[in-house]
């Protein structure tokens, strides 16, 4: 029997849920990715071209990149991608790799918790003050603020399931 399958069929469920739900999260952040190069390279033919500079083009781009940021986030965790010292993880023992692998998903919970609390508070706070963003285009700030609680939700469900993993050995 593989140890994925000694950890239980609520670590499967739990992986499975993550997976589709990061890979959504994956393809609309690459989706925006590509519109923004899209956006990037037309803007830039028409102001060097055409003379005419389109003034929305940068702050499409700079909100996408949000959350370009925000929803790639948890994919990037589940593929083990993140930024980390492993130079020195490869030199620790494989129990002590495995309490940095616990820790580590406990700081990752850290801060998606701090991304859902606070996002949403932000969120609702500019939604009830009616804010919009700066510029030619005025959206509400509370959606682009969504980004946070939505990013850090999915931040968090990878970083249940990686301290799950390291738990069950896996």
């Amino acid at each position: 029997m593989t140890a994925e399958r000694e950890a239980g069929p609520a670590l499967r469920a739990l992986g499975t849920v993550v997976s589709a739900l990061s890979a959504l999260a994956m393809g609309i952040a690459a989706a925006c990715l590509l519109i923004s190069f899209a956006l990037i390279g037309w803007a830039v033919v028409m102001r060097y071209v055409f003379n005419a500079a389109p003034v929305w083009v940068d702050e499409v781009v700079g909100f996408a990149l949000v959350a370009i940021v925000l929803l790639a986030a948890a994919q990037t965790l589940r593929r083990g991608e993140h930024i980390g010292v492993d130079v020195l993880v490869s030199r620790l023992s494989e129990r002590g790799q495995r309490w940095v692998r616990l820790c580590s998903a406990l700081a990752v919970g850290a801060v998606a918790a701090i991304l859902i609390v606070n996002g949403w508070g932000t969120a609702m706070f500019a939604r009830m003050l009616g804010l919009v963003t700066e510029g030619s285009l005025e959206w509400p700030t509370w959606w682009l603020m969504l980004l946070m609680p939505i990013g850090g939700t999915l931040l968090a469900l990878a970083a249940i399931e990686a301290f799950w993993r390291a738990a069950a050995g896996l």
